[in-house]
């Protein structure tokens, strides 16, 4: 079996070429304004990739996937922008054109080698997705999306994008990246996409707000380098959870429940065993989609924020007793992220926020469409997505898994259970789930 090395990263590194795209027609110097929801969320990036055997990408040249860029990018057209600042030190985007970044690459195994080894080390996907901060090394000049574009020796293909979550969330991203697919495969309609409310600019804020969102945790100013340091070694693992685990999880379950809430409770009790100091997890932060229709829609921060707070000891709580916590006990945030965002006091001027890992942070995506994009009416084999700028509590992403919705499978289908933890703490939660569950 093929295990990941620097060698095989190297390698691929080293054949890297890059080039940008821009919009096919001129902007025209518009502006973009970041809400207050974009600027909690801009030391985070989002990081997708999408595997495609050699009969979906036979014939398509570098041409072939650059060009529906082009239109794709007067649609997203902040996409290509730079950020700027205000006098205040306020950022915006300039939609100046500036592109999107290309990357080509080669690499000398196959797709299912390369899988197989990311099945043991989740690093291998570090080599397909870009990554470079915003403000590396000049914050007016770097890219706020880049797509790399890696050629396996088998002829298939992985799409890897980066993009900078200061543009929005993890849904944006996905319905950029399958609108993509559909200008690929024939002509789309020419209309502009619809701003959501979530999208919409708000004005600072004069006053402070007299309760702060547990969802954040305040980091001091990175200036114009949009990256924080973490304390602790965090690695990354996904978890496959096929569809009949997913069903008997269910039926265990009283009243209708999601995966994504019973997964939650699951992993939320194990994460509290593990912890020296069981406090650190009697609160953990929700992160949940409120619009099912992204399609034609203008990228924006549309998640809802909340927190759940436990009043027992989560380690021998029941899963159930979980379950119903989060669902009938989480408090929304998202009002006082954005007027703590928005107020002009010194203090949070001179500080950063993060998000994800700020508490143990679940993120639910079951309903995002990551096999939506089709290349030659070909589906990816393989997607999958995580977060990078994560806090030390960690984040766990819940996400459809490669048969998710597919027939035969039950109504629930397989899930792709994403988890971004301090290294020694995910060495003890493989364990947990393996032995209770026989989940790996």
């Amino acid at each position: 079996m093929v295990t990941i090395s620097p060698n095989n990263i190297h390698r691929l590194k080293s054949s890297m070429k890059l080039s940008s795209v821009v919009p096919a027609t001129v902007t025209g110097g518009k502006v973009h304004e970041l809400t207050n929801m974009d600027l909690a969320m801009k030391l985070h990036y989002i990081k997708g990739v999408y595997f495609f055997n050699s009969d979906a990408v036979e014939g398509l040249t570098m041409d072939n996937l650059k060009k529906p860029m082009f239109q794709l990018l007067q649609l997203y057209f902040p996409a290509a922008g730079r950020i700027r600042r205000y006098e205040t030190g306020r950022p915006f985007i300039t939609c100046n054109d500036g592109g999107v970044r290309i990357v080509e690459a080669r690499c000398d195994e196959t797709v299912d080698e390369w899988l197989a080894m990311a099945v043991e080390d989740d690093s291998a996907f570090d080599g397909l997705v870009y990554n470079q901060a915003l403000g590396d090394p000049d914050l007016g000049f770097s890219p706020l999306i880049f797509l790399q574009f890696t050629r396996f020796k088998c002829g298939g293909m992985s799409v890897g994008i980066s993009w900078a979550h200061v543009l929005g969330d993890a849904f944006s991203a996905s319905t950029f990246i399958n609108l993509w697919g559909k200008i690929m495969a024939g002509p789309v309609p020419h209309k502009s996409l619809h701003i959501p409310d979530s999208a919409k600019s708000e004005l600072p804020l004069s006053v402070l707000p007299k309760l702060k969102p547990n969802s954040l945790k305040r980091v001091d100013s990175v200036g114009d380098l949009w990256l924080t340091p973490n304390n602790c070694k965090m690695k990354t693992h996904t978890f496959h959870v096929p569809a009949d685990k997913i069903n008997h999880l269910l039926s265990d379950q009283r009243s209708k429940v999601s995966a994504f809430e019973v997964l939650s409770a699951l992993i939320w009790k194990f994460m509290s065993k593990i912890k020296e100091n069981p406090e650190e997890t009697r609160m953990v932060t929700l992160c949940t989609n409120k619009s099912h229709k992204r399609e034609f829609e203008f990228p924006s921060n549309g998640m809802v924020w909340s927190t759940v707070e436990a009043t027992f000891w989560v380690a021998e709580a029941e899963v159930l007793e979980l379950v119903e916590l989060i669902l009938n006990k989480k408090i929304d945030e998202n009002g006082l992220i954005k007027e703590m965002m928005g107020n002009n006091d010194s203090e949070e001027l001179s500080s950063d926020f993060i998000a994800y890992g700020a508490n143990l942070t679940f993120v639910n995506l079951e309903d995002a469409q990551i096999y939506g994009p089709e290349l030659k009416g070909k589906m990816p084999v393989y997607a999958n997505y995580t977060i990078s700028g994560v806090g030390d509590k960690g984040v766990v992403l819940v996400l459809p898994g490669p048969n998710y919705g597919k027939k035969g499978d039950g109504v629930n289908g397989d899930r792709t259970v994403t988890v971004v933890l301090p290294e020694n703490q995910l060495t003890q939660l493989k364990v947990e789930l393996i032995r209770n569950w026989s989940i790996t």
